[in-house]
C-alpha cells in the first residue's frame, strides 16, 4: 500500500514545489453559500462556465466516482527574467508555456509513479480544467491559506503558484488546514485599482482587470482602461502588494522561462504585430486564450485609456 509520504516525495522530484492531501468529501456548506452569493451577484461577469454544474463542484464523488482522496500540488510560476517596465505588462504566469499543458504533463507522471507501486489505482487529473474548487482543497490539504485577494498563500512562499489535483481511489493519511490568515493587513484592498475586491476573498471578476483583458470578449469599458496603468493582459497587482511575496523565488521550470522574442515586445511591436508573428511568439502559451485580435483590443484600451 503506497504511503502519503511516498507521494509527497514523487511530487517533490517532478519538481512540484508544495503537496499536501485531504480526504475527498462534500465541500462546506459556508464555502457553498458564498460560491453561491457570488454567481447570484454576477461577479463571475460572462464567464457562464463557473455557473454550471453546481453539484459536481461541491461533491468529488459526482465529478470522480469512487474517489476517496484528493493529492494537492503547488508549482511556483515567480519568473527569474521580467519584462522592461516600459513595455506593456504581462501577467507573470503568461510569460513561459500554457501551464496547463506543463501541469497535466506532471501531474499525469506523478499518476503514473502511484500507479506502479499501487496498480489498483484509480482517479483523475485536474488542471483548471473541469469544476474544481482548486484553492479550497489546496487548503483543505494544508497547501497555504485563501488570503483576502482570494488566492491561495503559501507561508514562507507566496502566492505565485499553478494549482493541480489528482482524485484518487486510495485511503491516504490527511493533512490539516493551516490556521493562518491575512490577519489586519488590506494591502491588496487597498492597492487594486478598480475596485475589484469588494470584500475579503470576493472579486467582481466584471471589474478585474485580469478578467476584462483576458476572458472578456467585448470592449474594455473606459472605467477600466483608464486604470490599467500599462497592464496589457492579466493583472498582478493584488500579489505583489501582498506581505507574503515577500518570499516568492524564482521558479525553476524551463518551460516558464519566456523568450527573447516575449521580452522584447514593446508597444510598438505590439502595435505592428502580424496574425504570423503573433502565432509564432504565442505558439503554446496561455496569451492564445485572448486570440489576435483580444491582445489588439488591449492594446487599444491602454493607449485610449491614458489619452
Amino acid at each position: 500500500m503506497i504511503t502519503s509520504s511516498q507521494i509527497k516525495e514523487f511530487a517533490y522530484s517532478l519538481g512540484f514545489d508544495a503537496c499536501g492531501i485531504c480526504k475527498a468529501e462534500k465541500v462546506d456548506v459556508s464555502t457553498q453559500q458564498s460560491f453561491g452569493d457570488w454567481i447570484d451577484r454576477s461577479f463571475h461577469a460572462d464567464m457562464d462556465y463557473m455557473a454550471r454544474n453546481t453539484e459536481k463542484r461541491y461533491e468529488p464523488e459526482l465529478l470522480v466516482e469512487g474517489v476517496k482522496s484528493i493529492v494537492c500540488v503547488a508549482l511556483n510560476y515567480y519568473p527569474q527574467k521580467r519584462q522592461s517596465e516600459d513595455h506593456p505588462q504581462f501577467a507573470y504566469y503568461a510569460y513561459g508555456k500554457d501551464y496547463h499543458d506543463v501541469m497535466k504533463v506532471k501531474l499525469q507522471q506523478l499518476f503514473d509513479q502511484i500507479k506502479a507501486v499501487e496498480p489498483s489505482l484509480g482517479g483523475r487529473v485536474f488542471v483548471d480544467t473541469a469544476p474544481v474548487m482548486e484553492r479550497y482543497w489546496a487548503a483543505k490539504a494544508g497547501l497555504g491559506f485563501i488570503g483576502k485577494n482570494s488566492l491561495l498563500i503559501i507561508p514562507r512562499k507566496g502566492s505565485y503558484f499553478f494549482l493541480g489535483e489528482l482524485f484518487l481511489n486510495l485511503d491516504l493519511e490527511y493533512d490539516a488546514p493551516l490556521n493562518i490568515s491575512c490577519g489586519n493587513c488590506s494591502r491588496c484592498l487597498d492597492a487594486c485599482p478598480v475596485g475589484a475586491i469588494t470584500a475579503p476573498k470576493v472579486i467582481n471578476a466584471q471589474k478585474c482587470i485580469s478578467y476584462q483583458t483576458i476572458e472578456n470578449k467585448g470592449e474594455i469599458d473606459y472605467s477600466v482602461a483608464s486604470k490599467l496603468n500599462n497592464r496589457f493582459y492579466g493583472c498582478d497587482i493584488c500579489q505583489q502588494v501582498c506581505p507574503y511575496n515577500r518570499y516568492a523565488r524564482p521558479h525553476q521550470t524551463e518551460e516558464f522561462n519566456p523568450s527573447e522574442a516575449f521580452l522584447d515586445l514593446s508597444a510598438d511591436k505590439l502595435e505592428n504585430m502580424t496574425v504570423e508573428e503573433y502565432r509564432s511568439i504565442f505558439k503554446g502559451s496561455a496569451v492564445k486564450r485572448a486570440k489576435f485580435s483580444g491582445l489588439k483590443r488591449n492594446l487599444g484600451a491602454l493607449k485610449g485609456g491614458q489619452g
